[in-house]
C-alpha cells in the first residue's frame, strides 16, 4: 500500500473516530434563574416584557382621557370595562390572550376603571349559578339576573412592520386599542403604543 492511501485511510479513520465521540456525547444544558423584570430579548420577537409595557401603556392613556374624567363627572361612578378581543394581526405567533389578561391586570391597578370577567369567565360563572339553585342551601345560592353591566369593551390588535436590509432587520410592533360605548358602539377612546421596535443583526456567515 502507497504512503499516499496509507495516510488517507488513517484520516478517515481519525474522521469517522470523531464523528462517532460527538454523536455519543451527552448535551448538557445550562439554566439560570433571571428576574422577571429583567429585560431579555433572544430573538427580536415579541416577548414578556413587550406585553406588560404595552398593557400598562395603554389603560393609563385611556383613563387619562377626557371620556372617562366626562363619564365619572355624570354618573357620580367609575366606568365599567370588559376586555374583549385582541386580534393578532401581525406576521408572528402572538397569544394575545396573554396581552388580554395583562391589559385586565392594568385596568384592575387603575384607580379610575373597573372591569368585568371576560365572555369565557361569564359563561362558567352563570353555569355555577344556575347549578346552585339546584343544588346549594336557599341562604348561600348566589341570585340570578345580578351581575355588574359592563359601560365599555376595550378592542384591540397587533400589527408589525419590518424593514431589513443585508443582515439588519427592524421590527416595529402597532398595538391599537379602542374603548368603545356598548349601548351606543361609539367609540370614546382610541390609542396605540408604537414603542417596541428592535433591531435584529445576524451573523452573515453560519457554519
Amino acid at each position: 500500500m502507497s504512503l499516499k492511501r496509507t495516510s488517507f485511510c488513517l484520516f478517515l479513520c481519525s474522521a469517522l473516530l470523531a464523528v462517532s465521540c460527538m454523536s455519543t456525547e451527552k448535551k448538557t444544558e445550562s439554566v439560570d434563574r433571571i428576574s422577571a423584570e429583567e429585560q431579555v430579548d433572544l430573538s427580536g420577537y415579541w416577548n414578556d416584557i413587550d406585553v406588560r409595557l404595552v398593557a400598562d401603556h395603554l389603560v393609563s392613556d385611556c383613563a387619562a382621557s377626557p371620556a372617562i374624567a366626562d363619564f365619572i363627572k355624570k354618573h357620580e361612578r367609575l366606568p365599567v370595562v370588559i376586555v374583549g378581543r385582541i386580534r393578532n394581526q401581525s406576521d408572528e405567533h402572538i397569544d394575545t390572550k396573554i396581552l388580554a389578561k395583562q391589559i385586565e391586570i392594568a385596568l384592575f391597578n387603575n384607580a379610575k376603571m373597573e372591569f368585568v370577567a371576560d365572555a369565557d369567565e361569564r359563561l362558567a360563572l352563570r353555569a355555577e349559578r344556575l347549578s346552585q339553585q339546584d343544588f346549594a342551601s336557599p341562604e348561600t345560592a348566589k341570585q340570578l339576573r345580578n351581575e355588574l353591566g359592563a359601560d365599555f369593551m376595550m378592542l384591540g390588535s397587533v400589527k408589525t412592520i419590518i424593514d431589513s436590509a443585508d443582515t439588519v432587520s427592524i421590527r416595529c410592533y402597532y398595538v391599537n386599542a379602542e374603548l368603545i360605548d356598548i349601548e351606543t358602539a361609539h367609540v370614546i377612546w382610541a390609542g396605540e403604543d408604537s414603542s417596541i421596535k428592535k433591531q435584529i443583526t445576524r451573523s452573515r456567515y453560519r457554519l
